[in-house]
């Protein structure tokens, strides 16, 4: 999946090979730490910025709905997906 801007790509692919990697050979083996939310927080960042360049409101984004009453519902009556 490709990043919301391509400003940020090389550092969604570093992001997502550190994060693999941190999941299969440490993760997994019992290891806790975060080696890689050096690379996060650039990738976070980069993110942001084009967000706010394609304005929209990170506030937006960040506000809690599921759950709330400004949760969308589905209207009619529930599909059955068995």
């Amino acid at each position: 999946m490709n990043s919301i801007s391509e400003e940020c790509l090389v550092l969604k692919q570093k992001y997502d090979s550190c994060f693999n990697s941190w999941f299969k050979d440490r993760f997994l083996k019992g290891y806790r730490g975060d080696s890689c939310a050096g690379v996060f927080k650039e990738y976070q960042q980069c993110v942001k910025n084009a967000i706010s360049e394609k304005g929209i409101s990170l506030d937006a984004l960040e506000e809690d709905v599921l759950g709330t009453s400004k949760e969308r519902q589905p209207k009619g009556p529930p599909t059955n997906t068995t």
